[in-house]
């Protein structure tokens, strides 16, 4: 599948102002869905009380690729984001508010 000029750059290149995740991100719908995914994976991590590595081995996704997403330096697919939700028992993906 082509990933296009909108995917070229990371989530996090799509900041306009501030320091990702809290950032004010531009007009990017699927930036602005990363970085709010993001701050949801973060919080249900310290929620549980669980390091990267433990949701690793919980979810089977790699700790590298938590790590990427949390930083926003990667664009999380639907699988990864499914490993992690059923694993962290939350829901990730932000919805339409974003």
């Amino acid at each position: 599948m082509p990933q296009g000029d909108a995917r070229r750059l990371p989530p996090r290149a799509y900041c306009a102002s501030g320091a990702w995740p809290e950032a004010v991100m531009e007009e990017h719908h699927g930036a602005r869905v990363a970085q709010a995914l993001a701050g949801r994976l973060h919080a249900a991590i310290a929620e549980k009380g669980w390091s990267a590595a433990e949701l690793s081995r919980r979810s089977g996704v790699a700790r590298y690729t938590i790590a990427k997403a949390l930083a926003g330096e990667a664009w999380p697919d639907l699988l990864t984001i499914a490993n992690l939700e059923k694993a962290l028992e939350v829901d990730l993906w932000p919805g339409r508010e974003v």
